[in-house]
């Protein structure tokens, strides 16, 4: 006999107090917390339960009875839908306030390190129209909202060209407007929706593996240059270039057209081979006279004018006289340790995947770089003591990990490094606590300054400074600090 699910409690007009990691907004009640979304503190609301545990409850929001002071209406048509943008009810002060919390909380919650006073979060120059790279997904299972829904209207195009629902793999929203890059993005993907459609084109059917449309990746550089690549399912040169040649047309302002075939059963590309359709197979970002040369599987910070911000950061922590070993670690295409290098003696830069360190080597060579050195594969087997002896000591070492932060290898090759300065780049400043508390015993931290790279979003980027203490520490190691963030 089956068990039948017990009824979910429904808390109404319950107060939103504040808001948590990953940009959820929290409420409380007997002591219990209430994790909920699409909300600002000092809404007034009714939170139907989807999940309750011993310590906290989860709810999504049915009804508002008072709207907070500082909220603000939402810009964007496709808001709470999407998974995007979560926090454009917010006012973009408000946003950055809460994204400064988030890191003094993670500093001091996780790493538990005497800590400087944390400089104001640098918010970005742009708050709409600053990402430089968004993907887009053609479907013919299109995901109708609860208005379409309510309506009872027909719906006799199934077909959408956007973003995957969260949680749902085989559902697409259409996007008619997209508020992250610059108005072209908008207008070539409706284009190529519009132009399908009437050449009866056939959207992707995941499910079933068949269609001819799959994806398409829009690039749009600082400097101007457009980079759009169409990713077909199968190869149909016809209609392949039937396509490429309208947007050729339409559009002259795209500088790089590309074409992927992919047959495989999931959407990356690093694998699959491109063709230049039209233009160069790459597009120029220019950084303080620098220029990168990003192809389609390149990775680039998608906020470009932050990302100037952000380096300039790094470069000012590291402090360089023009003498200095500089190791870079996680280096990526090599734009860290190439606007550095002016301003050291050598850059040596590691980095996991083998096609971005080409990018990094080419990237040197385009501007005449000659004091950098790139190296690829896993951090943890590539940066050791025999590295380092071969390499020599670093003065100076930069590191920017992914979200999972330093391999616990890594944190320890360093500290028998001994550099005088360390300089780590987070894009989780959770993580990133966790490892200053493993570098606390030979490391202090000096500044601390956040950069917001992803307006709307709960995400910030951290930059801290670490300098070699005089008189090294002796610390127990801190055994729970992987579990607090497991």
């Amino acid at each position: 006999m089956s068990r039948r699910n017990k009824q979910l409690p429904l808390i109404e007009n319950i107060e939103i107090t504040d808001v948590a990691a990953e940009g959820k907004a929290i409420a409380k009640q007997d002591n219990m917390v209430i994790f909920t979304q699409y909300t600002v503190p000092g809404d007034v609301v009714d939170l139907q339960i989807t999940r309750k545990k011993n310590s906290y409850m989860e709810g999504r929001v049915v009804k508002i009875h008072k709207f907070a002071e500082k909220r603000c209406e939402a810009f964007c048509k496709h808001y709470g839908v999407c998974g995007g943008c979560k926090w454009q009810i917010l006012p973009y002060e408000e946003q950055i306030k809460y994204k400064q919390k988030q890191v003094l909380n993670n500093l001091t919650r996780i790493g538990k390190v005497e800590l400087p006073e944390i400089s104001p979060i640098m918010g970005s120059q742009n708050i709409r129209y600053y990402r430089n790279k968004l993907e887009f997904t053609f479907s013919n299972k299109k995901w109708l909202t609860e208005e379409v829904i309510q309506s009872g209207e027909a719906v006799d195009n199934m077909n959408a060209l956007g973003f995957h629902i969260p949680g749902k793999f085989d559902k697409v929203l259409d996007i008619e407007e997209c508020h992250l890059q610059t108005p072209i993005s908008n207008e070539i993907r409706n284009e190529i929706k519009s132009f399908a459609l009437a050449n009866g084109l056939e959207f992707f059917d995941i499910r079933n593996q068949e269609g001819f449309l799959r994806n398409i990746i829009i690039r749009t550089a600082s400097t101007g240059e457009i980079m759009l690549i169409v990713i077909f399912f199968k190869e149909d040169k016809t209609r392949r270039e039937l396509l490429l040649n309208h947007l050729a047309e339409k559009f002259p302002s795209i500088t790089s057209l590309l074409y992927i075939i992919n047959e495989k059963c999931n959407d990356t590309i690093t694998d699959q081979e491109v063709h230049t359709f039209k233009g160069r197979d790459y597009i120029i970002e220019e950084m303080e006279g620098l220029k990168f040369k990003v192809g389609p599987k390149s990775f680039y910070q998608t906020n470009s004018a932050q990302a100037y911000e952000l380096y300039k950061v790094a470069r000012n922590f590291a402090n360089l006289s023009g003498n200095e070993l500089v190791y870079d670690l996680y280096t990526g295409t090599g734009t860290i340790a190439c606007f550095v290098s002016k301003m050291a003696k050598k850059v040596v830069g590691i980095e996991y995947v083998p096609e971005a360190i080409e990018d990094a080597k080419v990237n040197a060579d385009f501007n005449q770089i000659q004091n950098t050195l790139f190296y690829a594969g896993d951090m943890k087997e590539i940066l050791t003591d025999d590295f380092i002896g071969q390499h020599g000591k670093p003065d100076v070492i930069i590191t920017d990990p992914p979200r999972d932060g330093m391999h616990k290898d890594v944190v320890d090759t360093i500290l028998r490094a001994e550099p005088q300065r360390i300089v780590y780049v987070s894009c989780n400043p959770a993580t990133q606590a966790r490892d200053l508390n493993l570098l606390d015993t030979k490391y202090e931290v000096k500044a601390v300054q956040p950069v917001d790279m992803f307006p709307h979003t709960h995400h910030v980027e951290n930059v801290v400074l670490l300098t070699k203490r005089e008189h090294f520490k002796e610390v127990q190691p801190d055994n729970d600090l992987t579990e607090t963030l497991s």
